[in-house]
């Protein structure tokens, strides 16, 4: 699968992290930066991740800063992009079950490594349900 990856400097930590996890899992990784713990603005980076999933240049996407907030409202901003924020192990399949969570967001400052790599294979792994969730997820984009 093809992944865009992007942080601002609060996620850049455990965006290598990932970034080395996701390529030993077979997965190609387009990094859309930013590439320094240099304090620098996550909306830059994080509008050319979700832009690479809503054109379908990568299948999905992982967006990272200090809490997530702010770079799950960027991607979010792009139709067809689900990105959701996730902080545990039933955040992250729920938001595959029922939402079909096309990108997620993680919180450096907020969990530990080892649960963001978890979160991101359980991500990886779970499957949509579709049928009862299809009508939720077409109210979605409302443009």
């Amino acid at each position: 699968m093809r992944i865009a990856l992007a942080s601002d400097h609060a996620g850049f930590r455990y965006k290598s992290l990932i970034q080395q996890r996701l390529i030993e899992l077979g997965h190609e990784v387009v990094d859309f930066g930013t590439d320094s713990l240099e304090s620098c603005d996550y909306p830059v980076f994080c509008h050319a991740s979700a832009s690479a999933v809503q054109s379908g240049d990568c299948e999905r996407g992982i967006v990272l800063g200090g809490s997530g907030n702010g770079e799950a409202m960027v991607a979010n901003r792009h139709p067809g992009i689900r990105c959701a924020l996730c902080w545990n192990e039933d955040s992250v399949r729920l938001a595959r079950l029922h939402n079909n969570a096309n990108m997620i967001s993680i919180g450096e400052r907020m969990i530990s490594p080892e649960l963001a790599l978890k979160i991101v294979e359980i991500w990886l792994s779970t499957e949509y349900e579709g049928g009862r969730h299809d009508a939720r997820i077409g109210q979605i984009d409302i443009s």
